[in-house]
């Protein structure tokens, strides 16, 4: 009885990233997008999104699709520029949905009366499928700041859909979370005042627990092993991590000194290594 649950589980599980793989046509469309805005209605609202397809997308069966989370106040305009993902996704192969909150706040923690985020997350993926080629095995999310803690709710409320996620400035554990294991890559500054790495301070909600605390969270939900291991290396960054985690999702930590409220260039090209995160981390 408890092997027939586990593959009842295993199925269940699956089925929304096989539901899109069957609602997306055999040979669907692979026109280039230029960092087009889109609308669509999700949840009764009028909500709008950006999209980049490469142009050298043609050919290739099915796109990885990386979403994007602007930080509070941010748009996702400002948000293309500031990373630089369209044009890494140009020389790369993957397509960038990049997102828009409403009043430019995401929904997190969640507050009912406003927008429901995960929905039009949803439905931001629903949207790009039934237009192009992308590959439910590989959508990923990150994000910065307020958009760091979105694609952290993403993880544990989406992830029979998100494969894995990338925070930055802004890594929470919403748990428990139910579903599958989440590859987790983060990356914190020691001299981020806005989001202290270490936690509890005077933002009530929206930052509560430390980083090292939220890294643990998902470890606990990954199944690692308990230990968090440092990687030694000269310089202001540092790599900290949880090994032996389940089908090999890894919780793994850039910890950067002296680096404040950014995305980070400098220390580390957060955008280059994070796409390269995620390349490893396909949906199982």
């Amino acid at each position: 009885m408890r092997l027939l649950s586990c593959i009842a589980a295993l199925l269940f599980g699956a089925l929304p990233a096989l539901a899109l793989a069957q609602a997306t046509p055999a040979t669907c469309s692979l026109t280039p997008v230029n960092g087009e805005m889109r609308e669509l209605t999700s949840g009764g609202r009028k909500r709008v999104y950006r999209l980049f397809v490469p142009a050298n997308a043609a050919g290739q069966a099915r796109l990885p699709l990386v979403f994007d989370l602007h930080g509070t106040g941010g748009n996702a305009n400002g948000r293309a520029r500031e990373t630089g993902f369209e044009a890494l996704a140009a020389r790369e192969g993957f397509a960038v949905a990049t997102l828009q909150a409403e009043d430019s706040r995401w929904n997190v923690p969640v507050y009912t009366p406003r927008a429901d985020d995960v929905q039009y997350v949803t439905d931001v993926i629903d949207d790009i499928a039934a237009r192009s080629c992308i590959d439910p095995a590989r959508i990923y999310a990150t994000g910065f700041s307020g958009g760091g803690r979105m694609s952290s709710l993403l993880g544990c409320r989406l992830n029979d859909r998100i494969a894995a996620i990338a925070p930055v400035g802004g890594l929470r554990w919403f748990g428990p979370c139910a579903g599958r294991a989440v590859p987790v890559l983060t990356i914190h500054g020691l001299a981020d005042f806005t989001n202290p790495y270490e936690g509890h301070g005077d933002r009530g909600a929206e930052w509560v627990e430390s980083v090292p605390e939220a890294l643990a969270g998902w470890a606990s939900h990954n199944r690692c092993q308990q230990k968090l291991v440092q990687d030694k290396q000269p310089g202001a960054l540092q790599t900290l991590r949880y090994a032996g985690c389940t089908t090999s999702a890894e919780v793994r930590l850039l910890r950067i000194d002296g680096m404040g409220h950014i995305w980070p260039r400098a220390e580390v090209d957060a955008s280059t290594v994070i796409w390269q995160f995620f390349k490893a981390h396909p949906l199982q």
